[in-house]
């Protein structure tokens, strides 16, 4: 049994300094909600949103961040270009969803074929990028090389029929004096020379 006359938490009057104090837990509870769903929406910013890996400003993004690695460990990576050869075809005669469901296989054995380090993304419509950890331009080239035959090997069933599309690889080792636009575009250009290399001049 409670005393005599004693006060209920009912009874307790709320001060002015209590509800300051409410209101500035609920602001702060306001606060990490927007900040979690800033966080997310920029996350989502850097994603392809038809192919789940990252876009071109995603890319870029890492690219600066690798190489400021390289330049402060000194370690080895490489840079390479991919550019699809007969998807413009592809989307002419079998229509834009067809198209899609292709990129999404080829995304899908890029992803599946390179390691757990290494970095792919789109770079915009059919291009694609792989950032490639402890590799030298030697070993860059040779892997360009089996992306085209990874590339060459993929194969997608739409509406009765098998479609497929080549890919042409460059890669450059990254510079690390070098900008992260330098590095595209020098890995761009190798890419353009394989291109040409392919179709026989």
């Amino acid at each position: 049994m409670s005393a005599p006359n004693a006060e209920s938490l009912d009874d307790v009057p709320v001060t002015p300094a209590d509800r300051l104090l409410v209101e500035v837990e609920r602001l702060r509870q306001e606060l990490r909600e927007a900040n979690r769903k800033i966080a997310e929406l920029e996350a989502r910013a850097d994603v392809d949103p038809l192919l789940d890996i990252l876009n071109r400003r995603g890319f870029e993004r890492e690219l600066v961040r690798s190489l400021a690695y390289v330049r402060r460990y000194g370690t080895s990576a490489a840079l390479m270009f991919i550019d699809l050869d007969g998807f413009k075809a592809v989307n002419d005669r079998h229509g834009h969803a067809a198209g899609d469901a292709l990129l999404k296989a080829v995304a899908a054995a890029l992803s599946k074929n390179v390691r757990a380090s290494d970095v792919v993304a789109r770079l915009g419509g059919d291009e694609f990028g792989v950032l490639m950890w402890n590799l030298d331009a030697a070993r860059a080239g040779a892997k360009a090389a089996e992306v085209e035959s990874l590339i060459a090997a993929v194969r997608f069933e739409h509406g009765g029929v098998t479609l497929c599309v080549g890919g042409s690889a460059g890669a450059v080792a990254l510079d690390p004096e070098a900008t992260a636009a330098a590095i595209i575009d020098a890995a761009d250009k190798a890419m353009y020379v394989r291109k040409r290399a392919r179709r026989g001049g």
